[in-house]
């Protein structure tokens, strides 16, 4: 299936019952997820063109990062409290 086209089946199917905030998002991409395996995560990849690929990679590192940085910060706000306690 075309990621365009998946997105814009996703779209229709929640459009009107969500509010569009990030837990939104993150509930109907975890309930998606939940029903695919390995294999038809693959397929998905795919069936990706160029683009839609490296928009899906591009996303991936940005928001890894961002995690990982929000780790290490929530880590140096710990020590740091714990050195005043």
């Amino acid at each position: 299936m075309n990621d365009v086209k998946l997105i814009d089946e996703i779209y229709e199917m929640y459009r009107g019952k969500i509010r569009g905030t990030q837990e939104d998002f993150d509930i109907i991409a975890f309930t998606i997820l939940e029903e695919l395996d390995r294999e038809e995560l693959l397929s998905m990849v795919r069936d990706m063109t160029q683009d839609e690929l490296s928009y899906f990679i591009r996303l991936y590192i940005v928001e890894t990062l961002k995690g990982k940085m929000d780790q290490q910060e929530n880590q140096v706000q710990k020590d740091e409290s714990s050195l005043y306690h």
